[in-house]
């Protein structure tokens, strides 16, 4: 696909939704002495997300894991919508496109491993980290050339407002 056509998919997008771990964390799993779960997040993947808001452009995250983390990091960036412990990631892409009542093709989503493909096979814009696996990257069109956690989603939200801009908003 040229970078026209991408750009004219990026133009067509009124939600952006992400993965957590992999995409919005480099995918490490860190633990303290009692169990409780820590993540880290990029704070320039989260200004993206601030600035795409800021844009009118709808936000989620579906991710499998139910984390609190995740949850306090949603409110900062002021996700619009957040799926946690989420197995099936395509009741969450139905859910989004009833309750904002847009299509699948109005949707990117940046998903890493296998569990995103579901998605990732309906959206407008499917699109990956660097590192995602490649049975994703065979089905992304929006490969980024950061990993996950370092950079992805900025360079995900940068193109789409970029795309919007270039191609007129």
């Amino acid at each position: 696909m040229d970078n026209i056509e991408l750009k004219l998919k990026a133009k067509k997008i009124k939600l952006a939704a992400f993965d957590v771990d992999g995409v919005m964390t480099d995918g490490s799993l860190t633990f303290d002495e009692n169990g409780v779960e820590y993540k880290t997040f990029n704070a320039k993947d989260g200004q993206g997300i601030v600035m795409l808001n800021r844009h009118g452009f709808k936000t989620a995250i579906i991710t499998a894991r139910d984390n609190g983390t995740v949850e306090c990091r949603a409110k900062m960036l002021g996700i619009t919508k957040l799926f946690m412990g989420q197995k099936n990631k395509e009741v969450a892409l139905n859910d989004l496109c009833n309750e904002f009542n847009i299509s699948f093709d109005e949707i990117a989503y940046m998903g890493d491993d296998l569990p995103d493909l579901c998605v990732l096979k309906k959206v407008g814009l499917p699109s990956c980290p660097n590192d995602a696996v490649d049975e994703v990257k065979d089905v992304a069109i929006f490969v980024s050339n950061k990993n996950g956690g370092r950079g992805a989603v900025r360079e995900l939200c940068d193109f789409i407002l970029k795309s919007n801009e270039d191609l007129g908003l």
